[in-house]
């Protein structure tokens, strides 16, 4: 089963005598539906679907969950592991271009561009000032691969880069710039521009709230790309309300498609995205092909 449209490898999977099904999916499938389909496949190809333990039991069959994408929180690993069905994303697949909207998002939030966009449209010729990046303090919360290459873009731009992991910081990434390695707190406390770039663990869920806004202070941007539930999200709702923070950019969130009428879309200091920071054509096409690479593996030799 496949919940994307990957018509595209038909004549592959033909070589393999792999029969194939694409979802009826609009975001992603929810555990009651999935467990009304499971128990037919050998392999998933996945995107956040809603691999609970009970899905994973109920799959019979099932061989392999091949994720397309990096992030694997909407899939029990435990449960997997358990019943002998191997997990496999794609790591590394999306590095430039998420850290291509994270810098981004960084210039729009600092130069006030989502404004002057709106008023020049509107008729209105405004001029606000500005923020300079360069000399400014650039904290990547999660220093992986993508986080790196956030960390090198920032650096590129002239900012000091903070960094804060549980794992060491890749030997690459060291050699390259000047990052200094402090605890998140610190990290917070002296960084005028924040972004996440962690994955959503039980230790990372919900790990900016109102002390971590408070840290982030009045001149402080937060920006997500991960995943929305590393936040808080009435948090920084009244954060954003009370200027404890200048803004938010946000690609991610824990209801996904945002709802209309959440409070977030009420700012005029908060970019909103639609998780799409990894979409490029050029990203997209590497991740079909090591994702279909890894099912069919998990598949046939599984």
């Amino acid at each position: 089963m496949i919940t994307d449209d990957i018509d595209q490898y038909a004549d592959l999977f033909a070589e393999y005598n792999i029969a194939y099904d694409v979802a009826n999916v609009d975001q992603q499938l929810s555990e009651d539906e999935l467990l009304d389909i499971i128990d037919k496949y050998d392999g998933v190809l996945a995107g956040d679907d809603e691999f609970t333990r009970k899905v994973i039991a109920a799959g019979d069959r099932l061989k392999i969950i091949a994720k397309w994408g990096i992030g694997i929180d909407a899939i029990d690993t435990d449960a997997a592991a358990d019943h002998g069905v191997a997990v496999e994303n794609t790591p590394g697949a999306f590095n430039d271009e998420v850290a291509d909207v994270v810098i981004g998002y960084a210039i729009m939030l600092t130069r006030q561009l989502h404004h002057i966009d709106r008023a020049v449209r509107n008729g209105d010729w405004i001029c606000p000032r500005g923020v300079s990046l360069a000399g400014k303090t650039f904290g990547v919360v999660g220093v992986g691969n993508i986080g790196s290459t956030v960390a090198k873009r920032a650096h590129a731009l002239g900012m000091n880069v903070l960094g804060n992991d549980v794992r060491p910081f890749p030997e690459s990434l060291k050699s390259e710039i000047d990052i200094e390695r402090v605890d998140r707190d610190e990290l917070l406390d002296r960084s005028d521009i924040v972004s996440l770039n962690c994955a959503l663990t039980p230790e990372t869920r919900k790990m900016i709230g109102s002390e971590e806004l408070d840290r982030i202070g009045e001149t402080g941007y937060l920006i997500n790309t991960s995943r929305g539930e590393l936040v808080n999200q009435p948090a920084l709702v009244d954060a954003l309300d009370s200027g404890t923070i200048a803004g938010a950019a946000l690609d991610v969130f824990e209801t996904e498609p945002l709802p209309a009428d959440d409070p977030l879309a009420d700012f005029d200091n908060v970019i909103l995205g639609s998780h799409n920071a990894q979409n490029t054509a050029e990203a997209v096409s590497r991740v079909n092909d090591r994702a279909v690479q890894n099912l069919i593996e998990g598949v046939v030799e599984g």
